[in-house]
This record gives structure tokens, C-alpha cells and sequence, in this order.
């Protein structure tokens, strides 16, 4: 019977949450050339491609599609199994940092997983904007953050996750034919906001900014009022809004990375979180 290591299958999912062999090599700690060797090695096992070859983006064959559903079903599973065997040697409490979008979307379930993996391990999170976590994180006040960056970065934290952003509005209102655009953002130095301003700006199409909230939540009432258009990371986008692209006239806004950061000389409870989010977080 054939086997599918776990680091070979970590290593290609990361390739594929990070959209890049480059990104993927930082995530897991090596080398570029080793992360193609394994993807290689994976593919010599099944005997098949994962990935369209002469791409310019990472892009995934149909076995590549299948194998990525399966893989991180095992990734979860072996993690959740680890812990659930180790749980008594970690211990401690964990402060951690996050953007309000994926407190509210994404982390609760991967927060969850963790606590009854690690009962010991007591978790304090607060919400904020990345700029802002990352400045707090410098002073001491954070174990982990949770970060979006504009573009590749500078090479601070563990990339784990490249997010489209989308523009969002709501069903039942047509404020997106407005002109000028109203938009629903966050305070500076929010990077969504940064990133449509500059964008609608070099497009020359004309804006005026209808309502400013700190929160997700207080943001998504507004844009499902119908206040105004807003952007969310494409992970972040829930029910109940209507996602709206060029056929609509909206610029393509690009990508944002997402990426984890440890405080200097983290408790073990604080690196094994950071490792479990780095890979849970789709």
C-alpha cells in the first residue's frame, strides 16, 4: 500500500495557500529548490502532475485539485492527533493578535481545534489592525500576530496564506452604480483601505468614503445596509453580500499576504499555536 508523507503533502499545500514555490519555501523552512524537489517526489509517488507547468501563477492540474482536498483533511487530522497526544506538556497562556476579519471568520474554528488539543493552553485575543498589531507586538504586548501585508513583505514573519482581495456590496442596493463610488472602510492605517484608495485613484475613477468603521462586523452592517462598496480578503467574504468584479466596472484590486509572527523567544505554547494556525489557516 502506498503512503503519502505528511512533510511532502504539508509542503504542497503550503505551495498552494501561499501561491508560490517561493512563499511556500519561507512557510516551511527551506529552500526553493528543496520545496520543488519534494513536489516532485509527491508527484513521482502518484504518478501524476499537481501543477500546470509554464504557469505564471501557481495553478493545479485536476488530480492536483483532488489530492489538495485529501491532503489537508490528513494535515488536520495528524495535527489534531499529535496534540491530542502531547496535550499535558503544553501549557500556558498564549496572547494573540489578529485582524477582526479572521477573529470573525476564520480563526474561531481553528482556535477551537487547538483548545481541546491543548486544554492547558489558555488563549487572550485581540482585534486590531495589522499595522497597529505589528506596532504593539514590537512593544511586548503580543505573544503572536495574526498579519496582513501589502505585497511580498519584508521578509518579517511566516508567510502563510496569499489572499485575493474582493469588492463587496450589498443584494438589495445598487450604490455601486453611484458615482462618486461611496465606500465603507476602516480607519488608517488600515491596508484594505490604503490599497482601494490608491487603486480607484490610478484609475481615475472618483470616490467619496460614505461611513468609516474599526470593526468587521460594524463594516459588513453598513455595506449590507447599503451604505457603500467595501474590500475583504477573499477568505473573509460572507453570506449575504454580492461580490462585484469588472463586469460591474470594478478594478481588480491584487493580492494581499497573509503572515504569523512570534514574539522573541516564544513559550512553547505560543510556537506550537503558530505552527497549528500557520497550518490551518486557509
Amino acid at each position: 500500500m502506498l503512503n503519502l508523507p505528511t512533510d511532502l503533502l504539508r509542503t504542497f499545500v503550503k505551495t498552494v495557500d501561499t501561491g508560490s514555490f517561493t512563499r511556500a519555501a519561507e512557510a516551511v523552512g527551506r529552500t526553493q529548490s528543496a520545496v520543488s524537489l519534494q513536489i516532485r517526489r509527491l508527484e513521482a509517488l502518484i504518478d501524476a502532475p499537481l501543477f500546470v507547468r509554464g504557469s505564471h501563477r501557481v495553478r493545479l492540474t485536476e488530480q492536483g485539485l483532488v489530492l489538495l482536498d485529501f491532503g489537508r483533511r490528513m494535515l488536520a487530522l495528524n495535527d489534531e492527533a499529535v496534540g491530542s497526544l502531547r496535550p499535558a506538556k503544553v501549557a500556558g497562556a498564549v496572547r494573540l493578535g489578529a485582524p477582526h476579519e479572521y477573529t470573525a471568520s476564520l480563526l474561531p474554528e481553528i482556535l477551537g481545534k487547538f483548545a481541546r488539543s491543548h486544554p492547558k493552553v489558555s488563549l487572550e485575543v485581540t482585534c486590531d489592525l495589522s499595522k497597529n498589531l505589528l506596532g504593539r507586538l514590537a512593544q511586548g504586548e503580543f505573544d503572536l500576530v495574526v498579519a496582513l501585508h501589502d505585497g511580498p513583505g519584508d521578509g518579517r514573519g511566516t508567510p502563510v496564506l496569499s489572499e485575493p482581495l474582493v469588492w463587496v456590496g450589498s443584494p438589495d442596493h445598487a450604490r455601486h452604480e453611484e458615482r462618486p463610488l461611496p465606500l465603507v472602510v476602516a480607519p488608517p492605517p488600515c491596508i484594505y483601505r490604503s490599497r482601494v484608495l490608491a487603486t480607484l485613484n490610478r484609475q481615475g475613477l472618483p470616490w467619496q468614503i460614505a461611513y468609516t468603521s474599526s470593526s468587521y462586523s460594524g463594516i459588513l452592517a453598513a455595506v449590507r445596509a447599503g451604505l457603500g462598496v467595501t474590500v475583504l480578503a477573499g477568505s473573509t467574504v460572507p453570506e449575504g453580500v454580492r461580490r462585484l468584479g469588472e463586469r460591474e466596472g470594478f478594478p481588480a484590486m491584487g493580492r494581499l499576504d497573509v503572515r504569523v509572527h512570534r514574539a522573541p523567544e516564544p513559550a512553547e505554547a505560543a510556537l506550537r499555536l503558530a505552527d497549528y494556525i500557520a497550518d490551518s489557516l486557509v
